[in-house]
């Protein structure tokens, strides 16, 4: 079982989030994000469900048509096929767990790119 840390795999990207990948089987995916502030993953409804565990800073997490305010110690899931994204606030960093099951496949991950290419948390 591998073992680590949100120190450990600690790293921010000036562009955009920063996803560190821990661990992935073909049913679950486990990936540290790290968010300067303003960063987001773009809206978007994979067919994977899943939980956000907020470790530090605040933000947003979309689910359906409801924004969650998050901080330290909040959890939040999405069903999949459920439009969802995570956005950090303007004054803070966001770190958060990310779990999906099954991981989305990189069709689905297109509209996160096309997102972040133009620079939009919600597309609709």
């Amino acid at each position: 079982m591998p073992i680590t840390d949100f120190d450990a795999e600690r790293a921010y990207d000036a562009d955009q989030f920063a996803a560190h990948k821990v661990f992935k089987t073909d049913t679950l995916q486990v990936v540290c994000g790290y968010f300067e502030p303003g960063q987001f993953i773009p809206v978007h409804a994979p067919d994977s469900d899943l939980v956000v565990a907020v470790q530090s800073g605040t933000g947003v997490v979309r689910e359906g048509e409801s924004e969650h305010r998050v901080g330290p110690g909040d959890v939040v899931t999405v069903d999949a096929g459920t439009d969802r994204g995570v956005k950090a606030d303007d004054d803070t960093r966001l770190e958060a767990l990310l779990v999906t099951a099954p991981p989305p496949t990189d069709a689905e991950h297109e509209p996160v790119r096309a997102g972040l290419r133009r620079g939009e948390f919600d597309p609709n």
